[in-house]
């Protein structure tokens, strides 16, 4: 369940930034990118909170991004163990 919630989340970011590059210079006026950014908002709200102010606010999304594909990694070590451990190998 994490595991698939951090993709989802992880592939918003990744469209959102996908968009951010790709509109060059233009993604405030972008609908989609309006979307992805109204979709990934907790996440990224969540992460500035717990980053120190000495990141700056544009920054916050790649840190965000970062950190899903972290627990998304995590995650899979955990499951692999689990799984490991389930069938007595």
């Amino acid at each position: 369940m994490l595991r698939g919630l951090a993709e989802v989340v992880g592939f918003l970011l990744l469209g959102q930034g996908l968009v951010y590059v790709l509109s060059f210079g233009r993604h405030e006026t972008n609908p989609i990118y309006q979307f992805f950014r109204f979709l990934t908002r907790p996440v990224v709200r969540t992460v500035r909170g717990i980053t120190p102010q000495v990141v700056v606010d544009r920054h916050v999304p790649m840190v965000a991004f970062m950190l899903v594909f972290w627990i998304w990694v995590i995650t899979i070590f955990v499951m692999r163990d689990l799984l490991r451990a389930g069938s007595g190998t």
